[in-house]
């Protein structure tokens, strides 16, 4: 999913700021480790694990907590892993993304007759935005913090990006900024405030394009590949004419292929259609 990419990019690109937002301090220096685990390989694909001198910070970025296995279990799980591995005190954090019945009930301790394993949990829904707009590396995560007016906060982010001086880190953030906004906020809204010019280029913008294509590839469903071109003109340019679709009927991959990079490149939804001849 994008916003397992983009929060994977902050916290690894930016492990100290994320290290000092969680334990309250920033370690002298923190080392970002690979994520796969034994005994049992588990492929951490969304997961940041960083390396203080004195501990291991493990954070674990969600929005849908009804998964298989439990999360508290999963919790439990990678803590057991880590320690038995690195031998260090570990401290977990579960970053919930969004707010829903489920992520307001989710408890922050694992059960079972006589063990019991406790994490943090950060609901952004609860946090001060304040602290976030002034750390470009946490910025992205800004607009999902409480609020009474979420217009206003998510303008106030735009701003903040507007701020960041260097280019490459510009489209990066903006890039991530879009994506988590699109967890709270309407596509209009997150199109009026922030640039798709700036972050077309950033590598996590290309990184989610590049997975959606191998993805449908790899599949080997043309239907994949359909599907990510017409989300992505809808999340583009608000809707998607009706004679899009039976147009993409019968393509091959290749074809489908060089059709979803258009759908994220081109500069108008007309530009596409001519495409599409």
């Amino acid at each position: 999913m994008a916003y397992d990419n983009a929060c994977k990019y902050l916290s690894e690109t930016y492990p100290s700021q994320f290290a000092g937002w969680i334990l309250g301090q920033v370690p002298p220096s923190v080392e970002v480790l690979k994520t796969e685990l034994s005994i049992e390989p588990i492929r951490a694909d969304y997961l940041t694990f960083l390396r203080t001198r004195e501990r291991i910070l493990h954070l674990e970025f969600e929005v849908d907590v009804d998964e298989e296995p439990p999360l508290p279990l999963r919790m439990l799980d990678y803590w057991m892993r880590l320690h038995r591995r690195y031998r260090v005190p570990v401290t977990q954090a579960l970053i919930l993304l969004k707010e829903t019945p489920a992520a307001k009930r989710l408890k922050d301790t694992f059960r079972v007759e006589n063990t019991r394993h406790r994490y943090q949990i950060i609901r952004m829904w609860e946090q001060d935005p304040e602290p976030l707009l002034q750390n470009p590396a946490l910025l992205p995560l800004a607009s999902l913090c409480r609020t009474d007016a979420p217009e206003r906060l998510l303008s106030q982010v735009a701003q903040e990006l507007a701020k960041i001086k260097t280019p490459a880190q510009r489209g990066q953030i903006t890039a991530c900024s879009t994506i988590l906004a699109g967890l709270r906020f309407d596509k209009n809204s997150i199109r009026q405030l922030f640039r798709e010019d700036i972050m077309r280029e950033s590598v996590i913008y290309q990184d989610i394009l590049e997975q959606g294509v191998q993805q449908g590839l790899q599949q080997g469903q043309q239907q994949a590949l359909k599907t990510s071109i017409l989300d992505a003109l809808d999340a583009r340019f608000g809707s998607v004419p009706a004679e899009v679709a039976p147009k993409l009927e019968g393509l091959t991959p290749e074809q489908l292929q060089g059709l979803l990079r258009q759908a994220v490149l081109c500069g108008t939804l007309d530009a596409f259609i001519r495409q599409l001849g």
